[in-house]
């Protein structure tokens, strides 16, 4: 199984983009991850908030392929400890499926079109993040998972 992120909007804070490369790295140990990410709108400001998400969302959906499963990080999602969210991710990985897709939306959050073809949505917090931030945080928490599937020290109960 390959796992990819789709994220709109590019990293330009350099301690996070650097955070984010790190984890990308230590994570690609255990399984191939990409971060797929999905230009800023161009002329976005003179834009609804509407239409920047039906034209982000024709982005993301144009980033998908049959048969992937999609989860949105999304702050009505359900929320999961790291170790019920690696048990979610070794299921998949069982489970005979060949990409698992999350998708970090823009600063709106996502067409109705998208959360028609989304699978399942997950929160990270009550709380809101910069979208840079949720990249660094979220891949991260595959790094964990993997680590928890291995039995490996850096989660600790």
């Amino acid at each position: 199984m390959k796992i990819t992120i789709i994220a709109v909007g590019k990293t330009s804070t350099h301690y996070i983009r650097e955070g984010v490369d790190t984890f990308m790295q230590r994570v690609g140990h255990y399984i191939p991850v990409t971060l797929e990410v999905i230009p800023d709108l161009k002329s976005a400001r003179a834009l609804t908030a509407s239409e920047q998400k039906r034209r982000e969302g024709e982005l993301i959906l144009r980033a998908l392929q049959p048969g992937d499963r999609v989860v949105l990080l999304d702050e009505r999602g359900r929320m999961l400890t790291s170790v019920k969210f690696s048990d979610m991710i070794a299921r998949h990985m069982s489970s005979g499926l060949k990409r698992l897709v999350f998708v970090i939306g823009g600063p709106y959050g996502f067409s109705p079109e998208v959360y028609d073809r989304a699978d399942d949505k997950l929160s990270l917090s009550q709380m809101t993040f910069t979208h840079e931030m949720i990249r660094l945080f979220f891949i991260e928490q595959i790094y964990r998972a993997m680590t928890i599937m291995r039995g490996e020290p850096y989660h600790h109960e």
